[in-house]
């Protein structure tokens, strides 16, 4: 008897042997190959991010603590200067970046880090959101100062290019043609990747847990979210700046208006959930790797959730009105904060505080979000997945941008070449994007999940490496700024 595979089934069946291949080279772990085995993974990719994290926080004086106050008046408009070149406000540049960021890694991401870490793994993504503040900073100060603008007024920025032009400047040109290289390529990959495949795979579990009659129409809606980012992003970064600073606003609020009201209602357990998190974090001998397992866990999932060291939110920023790369890098820093710090403590909370975290029916995902948030009222499961398709219909559009920059790096001056223009290459980019959001929608979590953090995290290897040597530089920018500002020369013009 011949058995007939199902669309999901066939993806599956090609793209799990492929995350298997890729996840023994990406995710290897430096403590098991010299014969320690602490119980825990522990990626080179997250030990990376962590050390990379905290020494920038220290190298840039803790710029995540003295320019947040200047960084809020910044996003305000407040020091918009008239005249400066670009395409999108550095309001827009936020909402853009942050439509990216505060996306399913929120709501499943935080969901996954419970289920497997435990309350504990809460104070480790609150700290990683934390040294975050200070990568994007970095990253994006760099990402505008080294942007190329053409003479129709397009923008392009980001790693690709301050890891080929500023290290070239520092008799590194070949190291940084390679780290420019391996970081473009990543970059479209990732876009499939955590940019889309992860939000489409989530937006569709949500669905089918409101609404279990979809389960069998995971293509179907694929194609659906395929349609309707395609209308936006053939627009380009002003239509999907437009769209993500109209959403970004409504959609937090939504979630964090929805968290808010249960954390209230059971703010009499605030105490409990505070010494639920600090034990949980600091001895967890009961739970996968210990103490070791939970940070590992807590630093994965805030370093997917908010993207800081990985060089992505550089992207949306180059292409901000202004001249001052210190600014819009101050601007940045409010990523991790309101993504991390915010969004994702308030997921965590939730769920803790339903006590959901011990996952008793064992969901994945976002559906033990929905079903914390469901303890409370039973129709909140449907406002969380209008919230839900909001974060992954967003994060699309804009990791989109993201990797159509990266696919124009590499391919852009052979398009212009070949046809006369390079929205050929940008059109073959857009639609093997909208295939992948299918491909997501029909692949089962755990696939996802692991080519999702493979994709997303490895971007941190080339970018982290090139801030390294470039860190004294912005060290530099930094102290000139704000010396300037102090003289009055930078100052508000609204």
């Amino acid at each position: 008897m011949t058995t007939t595979l199902t669309t999901a089934e066939k993806i599956n069946a090609w793209f799990e042997p492929l995350v298997e291949l890729l996840s023994a080279v990406l995710f290897w772990d430096p403590l098991v190959a010299l014969g320690y085995d602490i119980g825990a993974r522990v990626p080179l990719v997250v030990l990376w991010l962590i050390a990379g994290g905290a020494w920038f926080t220290v190298r840039m004086g803790f710029v995540n603590i003295r320019g947040f106050r200047h960084a809020v008046g910044l996003v305000s408009g407040r020091y918009d200067k008239p005249g400066d070149r670009g395409e999108v406000s550095s309001f827009q540049a936020l909402a853009t970046a942050l439509s990216a960021t505060v996306g399913l890694g929120n709501i499943a991401g935080v969901a996954i880090a419970m289920s497997i870490g435990g309350p504990g793994a809460t104070l480790w993504m609150i700290l990683a959101g934390f040294f975050g503040m200070s990568l994007k900073f970095t990253e994006c100060t760099l990402g505008l100062k080294y942007r190329v603008i053409d003479e129709s007024g397009e923008v392009s920025g980001g790693p690709m290019y301050y890891l080929r032009d500023a290290l070239a400047k520092k008799n590194l040109k070949n190291t940084g043609k390679i780290l420019s290289f391996v970081f473009a390529v990543m970059m479209v990959v990732a876009s499939w990747g955590g940019g889309n495949m992860f939000q489409s795979n989530q937006a569709f579990s949500q669905l089918v847990y409101v609404f279990p009659g979809f389960e069998q129409m995971g293509f179907v809606f694929g194609l659906v979210m395929a349609f309707l980012v395609g209308i936006v992003i053939i627009g380009g970064i002003k239509s999907i700046a437009r769209v993500t600073s109209k959403i970004v606003p409504f959609m937090a609020i939504l979630y964090v208006g929805t968290a808010m009201v249960i954390i209230f209602m059971n703010i009499h357990n605030i105490g409990e959930v505070f010494s639920l998190i600090i034990n949980g974090a600091f001895s967890a001998p009961a739970l996968k790797g210990g103490i070791i397992g939970v940070l590992i866990i807590g630093f994965q999932r805030g370093a997917f959730s908010n993207e800081a060291g990985l060089g992505s939110a550089s992207i949306a920023h180059s292409a901000a009105r202004t001249e001052e790369p210190v600014s819009e890098g101050l601007v940045a820093l409010l990523e991790p904060f309101i993504d991390t710090i915010i969004i994702c403590t308030m997921t965590a909370m939730v769920i803790i505080f339903t006590g959901l975290y011990k996952n008793p029916e064992g969901l994945e995902g976002a559906p033990l979000t929905s079903a914390a948030f469901a303890t409370v009222f039973s129709w909140f499961p449907y406002l969380l997945a209008l919230a839900i398709l909001l974060f992954a219909f967003s994060t699309m559009i804009s990791w989109s941008y993201y990797g159509l920059k990266g696919f124009d790096f590499l391919f852009g001056k052979l398009s212009l070449r070949m046809f006369g223009s390079k929205r050929v290459a940008a059109l073959f980019f857009q639609l093997l994007f909208l295939f992948f959001i299918v491909v997501g929608s029909s692949s089962n979590l755990g696939s996802v999940i692991d080519f999702s953090d493979m994709m997303i995290l490895s971007l941190a290897f080339p970018n982290v490496a090139g801030l390294i040597i470039l860190a004294p530089e912005v060290k530099q920018d930094l102290k000139s700024y704000f010396s300037r500002r102090k003289s009055g020369e930078i100052r508000p013009y609204k």
